[in-house]
């Protein structure tokens, strides 16, 4: 990790989440989600993701599933990081869907997709699969700032009296996907904010907040302000368990870290018990 983006030692996060009509048999379902690895030398370092390969296996989850942005614009790195992902144990399997930045280059998305396949990694693209049984699938989505998120087209196909868990990077689609029966969406992209203030919340809630009393032609003289208005709407989201109507949504920090870095904001690998 380069000397000048501050990190933390990475938090093993536990919660347990309640499924309505989860089947009998899965209740106890252990789900380890990882994601916003930026694998590209320099925002996660190699004793970071060893640390997090590490504490999954030392989980034996039942699934592993990875939320996106395993690069940061090269897509070329992907190759080495599906090496080391390799590792990763799982009873289940594991599956994955892609961030914003696995597009960054229009033949980013097919590079990640042939490295993460090659190692066994499962990746949804407005798609289903059944890992955990017919009863409780698992749906992954293109990201939503592709010209391809298309939650209809996946969620339409399935019985709305079959419980199911949502794979999709952008925690922003949890307010499209209010439409729909999701009874636990898993996404990333926030970072978590990356600055948290003690009693406050996420740097970018404060920053959105000023941005909205701030006149205009002050704003580009505040540190930070477009881009995090850019990264998405709902910053109350940016980490942690969420109700979002009827449905549920689980935000991971993730394991990568822009400058100027992590503050009271730790990387993140999350475990699931389902309930």
């Amino acid at each position: 990790m380069s000397w000048w983006i501050v990190t933390e030692p990475l938090s093993v996060e536990r919660l347990t989440v309640a499924i309505a009509g989860l089947p009998a048999p899965l209740v106890g379902t252990k789900l380890v989600q990882l994601s916003d690895f930026h694998y590209d030398g320099l925002r996660l370092s190699e004793d970071l993701l060893s640390q997090a390969i590490e504490a999954s296996n030392q989980e034996n989850p039942d699934l592993v599933l990875l939320t996106g942005d395993y690069v940061t614009d090269d897509p070329t790195p992907i190759f080495e990081l599906a090496r080391r992902l390799k590792s990763l144990k799982s009873r289940a399997g594991i599956y994955a869907c892609l961030g914003n930045h696995d597009n960054h280059y229009r033949h980013s998305k097919e590079k990640v997709i042939e490295a993460l396949t090659r190692v066994g990694i499962h990746v949804l693209w407005n798609a289903i699969a059944t890992p955990l049984g017919e009863e409780f699938p698992l749906v992954g989505l293109a990201d939503y700032w592709s010209r391809e998120f298309a939650p209809a087209s996946v969620l339409d196909r399935l019985d709305a009296q079959i419980p199911r868990l949502v794979l999709s990077h952008n925690p922003d689609t949890a307010e499209v996907l209010k439409r729909w029966r999701v009874d636990l969406q898993l996404s990333g992209h926030t970072h978590g904010g990356q600055i948290v203030i003690p009693g406050c919340g996420p740097a970018p809630i404060l920053l959105q907040q000023l941005r909205q009393n701030t006149p205009k032609p002050l704003q580009s003289y505040i540190p930070f302000l477009r881009q995090c208005s850019r990264v998405v709407k709902h910053w109350q989201w940016a980490q942690g368990w969420h109700r979002v109507g009827r449905n549920q949504l689980y935000v991971n920090r993730g394991l990568g870290t822009y400058f100027p870095g992590r503050i009271f904001c730790p990387p993140e690998l999350t475990v699931i018990t389902l309930a």
